[in-house]
């Protein structure tokens, strides 16, 4: 070989790191959380006194025969979140079978909280000792449970001074807590809705400017992708990067049979939409991947007919070998951009009333837990 071996070194040297990742690959795995497991004064309000997501998800019965219904909890029974012991015993199953930590749903409306509850204990107190982050859950809060979406009991309404004020109240708050995940020294958080906040890039240099102004270097932003159809360009506004959502609802659009097209022509309505789990999972094989920088996701199942009367949508025969193949698969073509970023998410670890859970239940008992801990034990 000819020519400068120290030039020849420096021109390779980010490929062959990059290589070096991939072929050593470790691989952190969030599952998120729902807090809505314990009782608040809104909900009472809305639905009745001492609502809480399990009073959906005992209602649920079967709607056709073979469907896995009600979905009940097994070893942690029905808990409530209000209690630390809940939340330590919910980290330490987690981390018993392979999960690096909990991304929970952080609902935020112009300086009103709704669920915070769970966290606020979490940061009172030093356990449980779990890496967490938050995932802001931006979408107006309807009635959708009992079928009328358009009724609106809390708007999500948007500013500038908004984000301004959210991301000091964070920055203050919680992303200072040493079990607060950060890549790079920089608290990690995402936008769920990522498509529908106006004004983005210039909210998204203000959470980085507040950042700064608290102490941090910047944080990592990442962006929710909850459809193909509505994918945003994570560089053109100011992102980190965008996370590749499941479930993706432009991959899962069902063509109705000739029976169900005869209803719905007959004005019979439709009250669920099934399709089975194994044509989830290959839907998601093949579908392209996103050529911008992305972390990958996927679920367990989903069942949302616990919540929904009408237009319930149910991933028939979920089970724990088909989502095994669909998490070794994601496991294999994630792509670990760094050391610190290299992050899957699993959607859910209590969606209860949506039947998306890894928590055991009375079907599974702890199935899909262990075949989680097996795949990601190949990339600890």
């Amino acid at each position: 070989m000819s020519g400068n071996p120290l030039i020849f070194s420096a021109k390779f040297a980010p490929q062959i790191r990059a290589e070096r990742v991939q072929n050593n690959k470790k691989i952190r795995a969030l599952a998120v959380v729902l807090p809505q497991f314990h009782p608040f004064p809104e909900n009472d309000e809305w639905w009745g006194k001492g609502f809480t997501e399990w009073t959906n998800t005992v209602k649920a019965r079967p709607r056709y025969k073979g469907h896995y219904q009600p979905q009940l909890p097994a070893d942690l029974g029905f808990y409530d979140m209000r209690l630390l012991q809940t939340l330590c015993d919910q980290a330490n199953l987690a981390k018993e079978y392979g999960l690096y930590g909990f991304c929970y749903y952080h609902y935020w409306f112009n300086g009103k909280m709704l669920m915070e509850r769970p966290l606020q204990e979490i940061l009172k107190s030093d356990r449980p000792d779990f890496p967490f982050m938050l995932a802001w859950a931006n979408e107006n809060w309807s009635r959708r449970w009992d079928g009328k979406d358009k009724e609106v009991l809390i708007e999500q309404k948007y500013s500038l001074e908004d984000h301004r004020q959210h991301a000091t109240y964070l920055c203050q708050k919680v992303f200072s807590d040493p079990r607060y995940i950060k890549i790079g020294g920089k608290p990690f958080f995402l936008f769920y809705n990522t498509h529908i906040i106006p004004e983005l890039p210039e909210a998204v240099k203000i959470w980085r400017e507040v950042a700064r102004e608290n102490g941090f270097d910047d944080l990592y932003l990442g962006g929710i992708i909850t459809s193909s159809e509505f994918e945003v360009n994570a560089q053109e506004v100011g992102l980190d990067l965008v996370i590749d959502w499941q479930p993706d609802w432009s991959h899962l659009k069902i063509i109705p049979g000739l029976i169900q097209r005869i209803k719905n022509k007959l004005g019979w309505g439709q009250t669920y939409r099934k399709i089975d789990y194994a044509e989830v999972v290959q839907r998601m094989k093949s579908k392209p991947s996103f050529t911008q920088k992305h972390f990958k996701a996927l679920v367990p199942g989903w069942d949302n007919s616990a919540r929904r009367k009408n237009d319930a949508f149910i991933m028939h025969d979920a089970t724990p070998e088909l989502y095994e193949d669909w998490l070794d698969h994601t496991c294999k073509t994630t792509t670990i951009y760094s050391e610190e970023e290299n992050f899957l998410f699993i959607n859910a670890w209590n969606e209860w009333a949506e039947g998306n859970h890894l928590e055991p239940d009375k079907k599974w008992g702890r199935a899909f837990l262990e075949t989680t801990k097996k795949i990601l034990s190949k990339y600890a």
